[in-house]
């Protein structure tokens, strides 16, 4: 588990070394544009403030825009003691709780650090799921607590946000901009190509950072519980009802306990979340080693 950690922080690392090429690749094509390299200079300092924005007000938007509200030991007693006996268990700090009114079957969880973590949970989640259950699924948010997940994808998440920001400004610069500005053919071609692409390979990076987080916290939960039962249990409870929340928001599908958009024709390939048949599989698989 602590190679995984570690594994975690080499990652960020890298992760942020490549989206920072994307970035200058495309701070660069506006110092083309407008033939000022200072131009590039400009773009980087933005996208690091607007990056860093992101990346310490990721965790609150995540929150409102999925409807979530803070509560406190004695409005659910029951998720808080669980809760409370997992961070024992792994010595990790008492997150805040939170949960959303919904009747899907998830949870999530976000925050930079375990130091500033936050839990949550569905009102779905916390109908349908027995005691066992519901352990095992908040075991699996603590775990993307303590792998520092939750730090790898706010870094990512904030990431994403910039190279979106810049390649929409660069396609409206093309189409919008002084037409008495004259910019080589060469680079008008690659700008509106490197402005379409640069999003689309962002957002695949995201996708498989993401699901292998999701198979690294559910073996997280299963080493905490030592009871991976339960959690297949709980997977195929949310195979059966339901995990999409009335909430749809692309940007923080990547936090939740399973994929809380609705389904469709490329749902596989564009979710967020492995297949929840692959994530049993695997935990079969692990229940034969512990």
């Amino acid at each position: 588990m602590y190679s995984a950690i570690a594994a975690n922080k080499r990652k960020t690392v890298v992760i942020m070394a490549v989206f920072l090429v994307i970035i200058g690749a495309l701070g660069w094509l506006f110092s083309a544009i407008y033939n000022d390299l200072t131009v590039l200079y400009l773009v980087l300092v933005f996208g690091g403030i607007y990056m860093l924005i992101q990346y310490f007000a990721a965790s609150s938007m995540a929150l409102a825009v999925n409807g979530a509200h803070q509560i406190a030991k004695r409005d659910n007693p029951r998720l808080f003691r669980t809760v409370e006996n997992l961070t024992i268990t792994v010595g990790l700090p008492m997150p805040k709780i939170y949960v959303i009114d919904d009747p899907a079957i998830n949870a999530f969880a976000t925050g930079r650090d375990p130091e500033h973590a936050v839990v949550c949970a569905t009102t779905g989640l916390l109908e349908i799921m027995n005691d066992s259950e519901l352990e095992c699924v908040m075991a699996h948010e603590l775990g993307h607590v303590q792998n520092y997940d939750i730090r790898v994808m706010m870094i990512v998440f904030g990431l994403v946000s910039v190279i979106s920001l810049l390649a929409d400004m660069l396609i409206r610069m093309m189409w919008f901009g002084d037409r008495d500005r004259e910019a080589s053919p060469v680079v008008v071609v690659v700008g509106l190509l490197a402005a379409v692409l640069a999003p689309i390979a962002a957002m695949f990076v995201q996708l498989a950072v993401s699901r292998q987080r999701e198979y690294l916290a559910d073996g997280t939960s299963a080493m905490t519980t030592r009871y991976p039962q339960g959690l297949i249990s709980a997977l195929r409870k949310i195979e059966a009802h339901g995990s999409q929340l009335k909430r749809q928001n692309n940007s923080t599908a990547h936090f939740f306990f399973a994929n809380p958009l609705k389904k469709g024709s490329m749902a596989k390939l564009m979710s967020t979340h492995p297949p929840i048949e692959d994530r049993i599989a695997k935990l079969q698989a692990m229940e034969t080693k512990l």
